[in-house]
């Protein structure tokens, strides 16, 4: 009758541990040099790729049991690693080692009429916690992007990834040791517990700033719900695109199948087609075409059933559901102010795009649609940090304060006033 209480209080005593070392590598960071920071990020990019086959058979591990746990192929997408995909990881650490440190940036400056000298400076936010699941690669993304920023990392992967995330954990620390940072500025949760989440969650006494979760809707309803502390996070990836009637048939096809198909578990995949009433009679059947030669399931409204007897028949569930698979939704709407309408009732504010040739219903559609990201005559799966500059990102961040789009490296920070005076009283 006591183990579970047994086994949650050794968890408990785990976690705050990893806490109090944590919050001390965040001192220590927020003092290092950015050539600290570079040379370990550097470091740790090296070890990666020493550590291929490791990190291989580690990955191997995982993907046994996912599939003998019946996860769809699309889960084990999201988990698996190759040759190519370390080096893409590898090659993401040495971009984030690159970028600007952002940390002592001068965000603004000013002088009072009294000689007060005001600054506004960039520092990190202090201890990060990121919660993730099947993405090993997100190790690697989140410690280097918490490292640049100058903060400390906490990460919980998921225990379907748990053994990827920890080859991958070892590179990150042996970076950290060459460069002679604390090996607990990056530290990997290795028990598969869940009440090492819910012990995150409620601060570790105060060693915790900020949540960052990156998985399906259940583990950010939960974060949402239990956290104690700020949390950077969206809730979906419902995202749209929309065909206007002014768009040029060939890009439309082009950028639907490669929004939809490219990779249909990731957040930026467009999951609904919205296409404008009003467009030229051979664009419906056209996309219909195109989706279904891709090998995409067509779920769709009277009008897209009537071009091909392969279109399944849309249920309302169909508008509101991230498939993370190769599933899309498509609708006939009433122009942009349809689209616009559709996306606000059933959207995530995540990432939506047009296509259309009209310069004015473009603009109309990017001032209106209140997504992290909007987009005109591009796919949606550039909704990644990567894409825009980042050198990387720990998630799409779909709410409204601090940060929102790709959490970068620039977004893991806060500021602070540097104020500098010469004798300065106030007068009563």
């Amino acid at each position: 009758m006591n183990k579970p209480e047994r086994i949650d209080t050794a968890t408990e005593e785990t976690m705050l541990a990893m806490g109090r070392r944590a919050r001390a590598a965040a001192h220590q960071l927020s003092l290092a040099t950015p050539e600290a920071k570079t040379e370990a990020l550097r470091a740790a990019a090296k070890a990666m790729r020493a550590a291929v086959p490791a990190i291989l058979a580690a990955n191997e591990k995982d993907i046994a049991t996912a599939q003998a746990g019946g996860r769809p192929a699309s889960f084990i997408d999201r988990l698996m690693l190759n040759e190519a995909r370390i080096e893409g990881v590898a090659k993401g650490v040495e971009e984030i080692a690159e970028l600007p440190d952002p940390v002592g940036t001068v965000l603004a400056e000013w002088t009072r009429p009294n000689g007060l000298r005001f600054q506004r400076v960039r520092v990190p936010l202090g201890v990060i916690g990121i919660i993730f699941e099947s993405r090993p690669n997100v190790t690697a993304d989140a410690g280097a992007l918490a490292l640049k920023a100058g903060n400390a990392a906490i990460l919980r992967a998921g225990s379907e990834s748990l053994s990827s995330s920890l080859a991958i954990h070892a590179a990150l620390v042996a970076g950290l040791k060459s460069a002679g940072l604390p090996e607990a500025a990056i530290q990997l949760v290795a028990t598969p517990d869940r009440a090492a989440v819910g012990h995150m969650l409620a601060g570790l006494e105060g060693c915790v700033d900020v949540i960052v979760p990156r998985g399906g809707k259940s583990l950010v309803e939960r974060v949402q719900k239990e956290a104690r502390v700020p949390v950077f996070a969206h809730l979906e990836g419902l995202c749209h695109t929309y065909i206007d009637k002014d768009a040029d048939l060939d890009m439309a096809v082009s950028i639907v199948v490669n929004a939809k198909m490219r990779r249909t578990g990731v957040c930026g995949a467009t999951e609904t087609v919205l296409i404008d009433k009003a467009a030229p009679a051979a664009f419906l059947p056209a996309l219909v075409k195109a989706l279904l030669d891709a090998g995409c399931e067509v779920r769709g409204d009277e009008a897209a059933q009537g071009v091909d007897t392969r279109v399944i028949a849309a249920m309302d569930a169909d508008w509101a559901t991230e498939y993370l698979d190769a599933v899309v939704a498509m609708k006939m709407v009433d122009g942009i102010g349809g689209a616009i309408a559709h996306i606000a009732r059933y959207g995530t504010q995540h990432t939506d795009a047009i296509v259309t040739a009209n310069a004015e219903t473009a603009e109309r559609f990017l001032r209106e649609a209140d997504s992290a990201i909007v987009l005109h005559n591009a796919s949606t799966q550039f909704a990644d940090g990567g894409e825009f500059g980042f050198g990387g990102e720990i998630g799409i961040a779909t709410g409204k304060l601090h940060a929102r789009g790709p959490v970068g490296v620039e977004q893991l920070t806060s500021f602070k006033y540097v104020v500098r005076g010469n004798g300065q009283i106030r007068p009563s």
